[in-house]
């Protein structure tokens, strides 16, 4: 089973943002146990680094954490395609619809997500992540 993490999940995890991280984190270890295979957009990497290079001591961190994470999920290429599906998406989110895009494409089961509200029009079904482990 294909499943796309979110940006603020993977952001969950490498910050352990509480309440979020426990159930972020268990949904990320199914993928790295290889019991799902865990998907990311690329267009999601610069915000996940900003966002952790803020609590890191230096660059050099930061990236190394993100790059640790990106040996367990496949970083997907963002395409024209995406970008123009999420312009016309009746999404309210912009870089929502281009991570649903992205999910849609690959052929992703769910995006796990803490935002479920602005995925309502996703063609993508999002999910929390502790109900997604309740599934699996």
């Amino acid at each position: 089973m294909k499943i796309c993490f979110d940006t603020n999940i993977v952001i969950d995890i490498l910050e352990k943002r509480e309440p979020f991280f426990k159930d972020s984190y268990a949904a990320f270890l199914m993928a790295a146990k290889r019991k799902i295979e865990g998907i990311i957009g690329a267009s999601a990497v610069t915000d996940i680094y900003y966002s952790v290079r803020k609590s890191r001591k230096s660059k050099r961190d930061a990236l190394a954490d993100v790059i640790d994470l990106f040996n367990t999920l496949t970083v997907v290429d963002t395409t024209r395609d995406d970008i123009h599906f999420a312009a016309v998406s009746e999404m309210t989110d912009f870089e929502d619809a281009v991570s649903a895009a992205e999910a849609r494409r690959e052929g992703a089961g769910y995006i796990i997500i803490r935002n479920t509200g602005d995925f309502i029009n996703s063609p993508v079904p999002a999910i929390l992540p502790g109900i997604f482990l309740t599934l699996v």
